[in-house]
């Protein structure tokens, strides 16, 4: 993401690679203020799981309910961390109880990720608990602001998958 943003710093004051500057600014400053509560209800969600899980693996756990066998370092590319790193909150996630580990049959030096049957029942209780306090949030919205703004965050996730790319 840090790549991402020098690569964009390059651009002059008043270029936004097409988009309207007053718009860009916007989305920015509503960005900026989500991902600030993103960060907050991660640390909480976190705690939920397990009272000493760091927040930045979370993601981890996230991954590996949606994808059981997960190889490590397709987990690293995931949330965007180094061998060492992933290598370091994988260790801890197993400490905790949430996670184990397999040999991967297809690679020696590799391993695959699953949750332990304790992980997973800890993530889905954060996930309902996510789900509700979102759709508590979300309550006065109708089923059209709804698919808007999934369809909008869709469109923006892929635009930033795009200039990850260029």
């Amino acid at each position: 993401m840090m790549a991402d943003v020098q690569q964009t710093d390059r651009l002059g004051p008043d270029e936004h690679a097409g988009a309207p500057r007053e718009s860009v600014t916007d989305v920015e400053r509503e960005l900026g203020l989500l991902l600030r509560r993103a960060r907050g209800a991660a640390a909480a969600v976190a705690s939920q799981v397990h009272p000493d899980l760091d927040p930045s693996a979370y993601p981890l756990l996230q991954r590996t309910f949606l994808v059981p066998g997960v190889r490590a370092a397709d987990l690293a590319t995931y949330v965007g961390v180094g061998k060492a790193t992933i290598s370091r909150q994988l260790r801890r996630l197993e400490d905790l109880g949430l996670i184990a580990r397999r040999p991967d049959p297809q690679d020696s030096r590799g391993h695959l990720i699953e949750l332990t049957p304790e992980g997973e029942r800890q993530v889905r209780a954060a996930q309902d608990g996510r789900r509700r306090w979102l759709g508590l949030a979300l309550s006065s919205w109708t089923p059209a602001e709804l698919d808007t703004l999934a369809a909008s965050l869709a469109h923006l996730n892929a635009a930033i998958d795009e200039t990850r790319g260029a």
